[in-house]
Order: C-alpha cells, then structure tokens, then sequence
C-alpha cells in the first residue's frame, strides 16, 4: 500500500501534516508492506503546480503510486475526484507523518472535524472578477 499525505516540508516521517491539500507544496509517499505493515519506504516529492485546476493533484497522487490519501480537509469535489481514481480519502487527519502513520497502520488513527475555512465559504457560488 502507498500513501499520500499533504506535507509542510520535505522531512518524511518527522514532517507535519499540511492543513491545506490543495495548498501543500510536497507530499510524503509512504510505502507499507501489506503483510508485515512496516515502512518500506518513505519519499517526498514536491508538487509540480504553480497552481492547478480540479482533479489535478488526485491524479499527480494516482500517478505517484498512491491508494490512500491522508488529509486535514478536503472539499467534496476533490474526495469525489480521489474516489473515481480508486483512492480512499481520510480527512480530519493531523500531527506527524510518523505518528500518524503508526497509529493508520494500527488501526488506531484519531480523526478531528474539519470544515472549510470561513473565507472559502463565504466564495462558494461567487463569481470573482468583473
């Protein structure tokens, strides 16, 4: 299994889980061996997009070999594009990567409400420009 999880930086396992998917400029891959459930590997890639369009960075993280994405939040859209790939979505994830892997592969991962920014909510259905 490969998993996705949006990062503050490029340190791995001691790196933090981003708040924003969409906003993170690297995500660390981490590889668990369906078996024994330890870590093969762990690799942070950084993003390629200056910015991006919708369902762009559910199929960079389908491209990268992922099956599982960890994040803080994410809109209904973007879980929706992550589904159709194959990918299963948890939200509500915060902390270490390393812990929160730990505690995923265990089974005893702890999730936190998530709801979007006030900002993003008050520009859902507004058209910006004139």
């Amino acid at each position: 299994m490969r998993i996705a999880i949006p990062s503050k930086d490029k340190n791995g396992l001691d790196s933090f889980v981003e708040e924003h998917f969409g906003r993170a400029r690297f995500y660390t891959f981490v590889d668990i061996d369906d078996e024994t459930k330890e870590i093969k590997k762990v690799e942070a890639i950084e993003t390629p997009f200056e910015s991006h369009g919708p369902g762009d960075i559910p199929h960079w993280v389908k491209d990268n070999g992922a099956s599982v994405v960890l994040a803080l939040g994410m809109g209904p859209r973007a879980v929706s594009f992550f589904e159709q790939l194959g990918v299963h979505v948890v939200t509500g994830v915060v902390g270490r990567i390393g812990d929160v892997i730990k505690d995923f592969i265990s089974g005893t991962l702890k999730t936190v409400e998530w709801k979007p920014p006030e900002h993003e909510r008050e520009h859902r259905g507004h058209v910006h420009g004139h």
